[in-house]
């Protein structure tokens, strides 16, 4: 049942439903790709870094409006919800209707399609930018909504690891150089694994309520003492890779800034040991935590490649 709110209030839960804070993750994976574009040589485009920027952001709004559209039932059987979990929490309290969200998706989805329609007139590989942005605008829908429902099947942890810091870093990469490369996959790799990490953080506060409606994420059909070792195992997997990650061209440089999170990541796996997977009470601090080690990773890696 909907309250009855003032315009402003609506207005506040309009800008709420679309989670901006999570924004910042799209500006960095293609300030990213842009920054590896300009260490190999590449001139940069400013408006095509823009016009790029707006496709990467309005799929990002597009997901999370059409997110809570598709998981209200999960989103009301939520038992135990999180600041980082379990949606926005605007449309469990009535205070727009769900229509809203549906139609700020939708509108969102052709904005993106308008912003990659222009990046791909002016793209020196018109296909190849046309097929990135398609691609990465299918993920996102298909990540919470039909015909696919990605993350009620056990996929969206997978699915988000390839999409947000793989895909956006290659777009951003891409539309500077008209052309892909291995660079810009070798350096998202160890943020993939941080993002799918953030992921199954996130959806430990949901495993109940998301089994009651079938929504079969992997927590759900792993349990969390597994989900939760598979939390470190993808987090270490991060490190690891990073000799191989040199011998096949990364710059050293790069792979020392990823390593410079290393302390966060330790402290990670010694709370998920220690039984955070499974304690309501450390549940919002292992999503803060996941969210800062991915977005302080990247930020580094950014940095690293402007400044080599």
């Amino acid at each position: 049942m909907l309250r009855d709110v003032t315009p402003i209030h609506k207005l506040i839960a309009f800008v709420r439903l679309g989670r901006p804070l999570h924004l910042v993750g799209g500006v960095l994976f293609n300030g990213l790709g842009i920054s590896i574009a300009h260490f190999l040589g590449a001139p940069i485009d400013w408006t095509t870094a823009m016009w790029g920027q707006v496709a990467i952001t309005s799929i990002q709004l597009m997901t999370h409006y059409s997110n809570d559209y598709f998981d209200q039932d999960a989103d009301q059987a939520a038992v135990t919800p999180t600041r980082w979990a379990s949606g926005s929490r605007v449309l469990p309290e009535g205070t727009l209707s769900p229509r809203v969200a549906l139609v700020a998706a939708l509108v969102l989805a052709g904005v993106a399609l308008l912003a990659t329609a222009i990046v791909t007139a002016a793209s020196a590989s018109p296909v190849q930018t046309m097929l990135l942005l398609l691609m990465a605008l299918f993920l996102a829908w298909s990540y919470s909504s039909p015909p696919l429902f990605l993350n009620r099947r056990g996929w969206g942890e997978l699915t988000g690891a390839v999409l947000v810091p793989i895909l956006t870093t290659l777009v951003g990469f891409q539309l500077q150089t008209g052309q892909l490369a291995l660079m810009p996959l070798l350096a998202a790799l160890p943020l993939s694994c941080f993002q799918f990490a953030m992921l199954l953080s996130v959806n430990f506060p949901d495993a109940e309520g998301d089994a009651a409606v079938n929504k079969r994420t992997l927590v759900v059909k792993l349990g969390r003492q597994r989900a939760g070792g598979l939390f470190v195992g993808a987090l270490f997997l991060a490190y690891g890779l990073l000799p191989l990650l040199i011998w096949l061209g990364l710059p050293p440089q790069a792979a020392g800034a990823v390593l410079l999170t290393l302390p966060i990541a330790i402290w990670q796996a010694w709370r998920i040991r220690r039984g955070a997977a499974s304690d309501p009470s450390q549940w919002n601090a292992l999503a803060f935590w996941s969210i800062g080690l991915l977005m302080s990773a990247t930020l580094l890696e950014l940095i690293a490649f402007i400044l080599a």
